[in-house]
């Protein structure tokens, strides 16, 4: 199949200008729901991979047993230990919802899911949170964790257009499952586009060797065809590494956040621009953007540490990886 990738041109005009006009936030303010005492890096991964491309400010809503951890990676993070288990008797699913969503005002973008946990007071707190968000009408990221409540309770994101879901194979399959799409009886780059149309018209990020990137919908110029089924679609190609280490996910979903929240604040006009980027299509070149600079910092840093590469390798490459994607903007 041929490569079909959207102008990149339009992905640059989504980021902000390093301009002296441009005060503290202006640059994006990224939420990261997640991080439990299990799963502490996840949600450090996330959270500081967002900063590394160049979120001004990124707040992390954890479980008390990982706030304190999340700290001690990076005093560039605001950690709020908002977050409580099943265990914790003190603090009550609306309680929680009620302290995290007070933040709301502060923030761009809500990225659910890293480190969470199948523990089911955080699978509740963070299920009310998205649909808080949405009444917020906040772009939100659903990653890991996240994806689990979302197989539970997919109308949480049904019909909402500002969602994201960024599945791997595994977490693929259970979606399409949950809202009973046969894997078997699809074209395997159609899959996507059917399970954002049986979800309303989510984001479909479908990870693999291979992203895949579509909203479901109808396209103008770059568009997939399926029997009587045609709908846009991206593919990002761009080289990656071979090493397949826990978190890499949890960077594709901070560094998709970002790019979320440069979205939001172009279609509010905070820089002068000249509105050649149609609102419609800011989420799926913010989610082309991020799978691409994520894949080539994993392929950067695999080409110096070969087989004893870390996903923290990758955050030393995510600058690098910028100013490929940008040409030095």
């Amino acid at each position: 199949m041929p490569s079909r990738i959207p102008d990149i041109s339009k992905v640059r005009q989504l980021i902000p200008p390093l301009s002296a006009e441009l005060h503290k936030g202006q640059a994006g303010r990224v939420g990261v729901v997640g991080g439990s005492e299990d799963y502490t890096g996840a949600p450090y991964f996330s959270a500081i991979s967002a900063m590394k491309l160049g979120a001004d400010l990124c707040h992390v809503f954890c479980e008390p047993g990982a706030g304190t951890v999340i700290k001690s990676y990076s005093p560039e993070l605001i950690v709020h230990p908002y977050m409580r288990t099943s265990n914790t008797s003190y603090s009550s699913v609306s309680e929680v919802v009620s302290r995290v969503s007070a933040s709301f005002s502060r923030l761009h973008v809500l990225v659910v899911g890293p480190g969470l946990s199948r523990d089911s007071a955080m699978q509740e707190s963070a299920k009310e949170i998205i649909l808080k968000a949405r009444k917020h009408n906040m772009p939100i990221v659903i990653d890991a964790d996240g994806l689990f409540v979302v197989q539970n309770h997919p109308e949480i994101v049904q019909d909402y257009n500002k969602a994201v879901l960024t599945p791997n194979v595994m977490e693929f399959k259970r979606l399409c499952e949950r809202m009973n799409i046969n894997t078997h009886e699809h074209d395997q780059d159609a899959l996507a586009a059917q399970l954002s149309k049986a979800l309303g018209g989510v984001t479909i990020v479908q990870k693999g060797r291979v992203d895949l990137i579509t909203n479901g919908q109808e396209g103008k110029q770059i568009f997939y065809h399926y029997e009587n089924f045609v709908f846009l679609f991206y593919r990002c190609e761009t080289e990656g590494g071979l090493r397949r280490v826990g978190g890499q996910g949890d960077i594709l979903s901070g560094t998709l956040g970002t790019f979320l929240a440069w979205g939001r604040l172009y279609e509010e006009g905070v820089w002068e621009h000249g509105n050649g980027v149609d609102p419609k299509d800011i989420t799926m070149l913010a989610a082309w953007g991020a799978c691409s600079l994520t894949r080539d910092s994993s392929r950067r840093a695999f080409q110096k540490y070969r087989r004893a590469m870390l996903t923290s390798h990758m955050l030393d490459e995510i600058g690098v990886s910028y100013e490929k994607l940008v040409g030095g903007k």
